[in-house]
C-alpha cells in the first residue's frame, strides 16, 4: 500500500481549542494502531515539560524540544507527528513538516494564528497555506459570548511572545475586539 502524507493545521484564537482538537486526532491515531510522536516547544512550559495540555487538563505524553530540526530525528520510527504551538517554532518548521508529508506520514499542527495585535503569527500562515487539511476553530467571547476568533492581551506587556493563561488573555469577538 502506498502511503500519502499529509498536512493538517489547527489554528484559531486563545482559549478555542486547538490542543484539545491535536489531543483528539492524534488518540484517534492510536487507536488506530499507528505509531504517533508529539512535539511542543521548550518556550511553553505552562502546565508540563513532558506533555501537551489543553487549558481544560486534557494531556497526552510529547517532547519538548528547543529546534523543529529535532523533529526529523524522529523521521523513521513514526506514522503521526503531533506539534503543538506551532508558532513558536522556527522557520524551518514549513520545511520540515513538508519533508514528512511527501515521505508518507501524516503531520498535525495546532497553534495560533494571529497574535495578541491581530497580526499573523510567527509561521502558521505559512504552514496554513500548505495545508492539506486546514479547520480554524473560534472560542466564546467572554465579554458577550457570541464566537470568538481575537485573543486579547489584558496585561502591559508589548513583545510579542508573552506566555500565559486567562491570567493574561481573553478570547474575543471581532465587534468586542475592535471597540476596545
Amino acid at each position: 500500500m502506498n502511503k500519502t502524507g499529509k498536512i493538517e493545521v489547527i489554528c484559531g484564537c486563545m482559549f478555542s481549542g486547538k490542543t484539545e482538537e491535536l489531543i483528539r486526532r492524534i488518540r484517534r491515531a492510536q487507536i488506530a494502531k499507528m505509531s504517533v510522536i508529539v512535539f511542543k516547544p521548550k518556550v511553553d512550559s505552562r502546565y508540563s515539560i513532558t506533555q501537551i495540555v489543553s487549558h481544560n487538563k486534557i494531556k497526552i505524553d510529547s517532547q519538548c524540544i528547543t529546534s523543529s530540526n529535532d523533529i526529523l530525528n524522529y523521521s523513521t520510527e513514526y506514522d503521526v507527528f503531533g506539534i503543538d504551538e506551532a508558532q513558536f517554532f522556527d522557520k524551518n518548521i514549513i520545511n520540515i513538516c513538508k519533508k514528512l508529508a511527501n515521505i508518507g506520514k501524516r503531520v498535525i499542527i495546532a497553534g495560533l494564528d494571529k497574535d495578541y495585535k491581530s497580526e499573523p503569527f510567527g509561521f502558521m500562515p505559512q504552514l496554513m497555506c500548505e495545508a492539506d487539511y486546514l479547520v480554524k476553530l473560534r472560542a466564546i467571547c467572554v465579554k458577550c459570548g457570541n464566537s470568538a476568533s481575537y485573543t486579547k492581551r489584558t496585561t502591559k506587556e508589548i513583545d510579542q511572545v508573552v506566555i500565559g493563561e486567562l491570567d493574561k488573555y481573553q478570547a474575543l469577538c471581532r465587534n468586542c475586539y475592535n471597540n476596545l
